[in-house]
């Protein structure tokens, strides 16, 4: 007892938080991010809403896009407005309030959670998109910040529904744990599921938290990536300029930039 005691002291102090866990290969963990690096497409990004929390770095290439679907409804909506001001409509979910911000002709908001499951509270990705009479054809966007239930709603969209979105933008939370091997094995696929569709195209860590780091592995947890569907990407070259011109700190906490593990040779 006291060696498991004194190995789970040890071990909460690493990114490997929480409980005792087996932890993840490091060839695994690179063999993702290697997957992961961003690559500049060929018509390059653009930054759409505020300079500091709420706005992204998308792909200059939204031609076509039916609607963008917002799930997750913050105290601020300064994306999706512009969104709704280009004439998008934006389709926003989200249980834990009563409405958006602010009104917007093109707003249409469900008091619902997406995810995997379709009861009084919840709605999966398809269900939703489905029930807003979205034609079977056609691109979409979506902007995902879930705080952690993205990675459920990821690996429970069909694939059909998944080749639809032309843009995806998500904030992933809690990265840090995929330093424990059964994390890794969930988060992992729901990055694999959108892979099979889309390049990343923009990584930004959020500053809210400090990064963790293990071996030659270093992961900021909180971190938001923009993916372009694999179609769209034209001539791409790997980005090179870490943080990107457009890119703004979250909060007023110190600046953390990708680490290079993320986009090394």
């Amino acid at each position: 007892m006291k060696k498991i005691r004194k190995t789970f002291v040890r071990k909460s102090a690493s990114a490997i938080g929480y409980c005792l866990t087996k932890k993840t290969k490091q060839k695994d963990l690179q063999s993702l991010l290697a997957r992961l690096r961003p690559m500049t497409p060929e018509k390059g990004l653009i930054r759409i809403g505020p300079d500091d929390d709420g706005g992204y770095v998308v792909p200059n290439n939204l031609d076509g896009i039916q609607a963008c679907y917002s799930p997750g409804v913050s105290t601020e909506c300064r994306f999706d407005k512009a969104c709704a001001d280009m004439g998008m409509p934006v389709f926003m979910a989200d249980q834990s309030v009563d409405s958006p911000p602010e009104e917007h002709a093109n707003f249409h908001f469900i008091k619902k959670f997406i995810g995997v499951l379709n009861n009084e509270e919840f709605m999966t990705l398809d269900t939703w998109v489905e029930s807003t009479g979205s034609q079977r054809a056609g691109d979409l966007m979506m902007q995902i910040d879930i705080e952690g239930a993205e990675y459920e709603v990821f690996i429970g969209a069909s694939d059909n529904l998944m080749k639809r979105f032309k843009v995806i933008i998500a904030e992933f939370h809690r990265l840090d744990q995929l330093f424990s091997r059964p994390y890794f094995e969930l988060a992992s696929k729901a990055f694999e599921k959108i892979l099979q569709t889309h390049t990343c195209v923009h990584i930004h860590p959020n500053n809210c938290r400090a990064t963790q780091k293990q071996g030659s592995v270093e992961i900021p947890p909180v971190t938001e990536f923009t993916f372009l569907r694999k179609d769209c990407v034209g001539k791409a070259v790997p980005a090179h300029q870490f943080p990107h011109p457009l890119d703004h700190d979250n909060t007023s906490g110190p600046h953390i930039a990708l680490p290079r593990c993320w986009h090394k040779d």
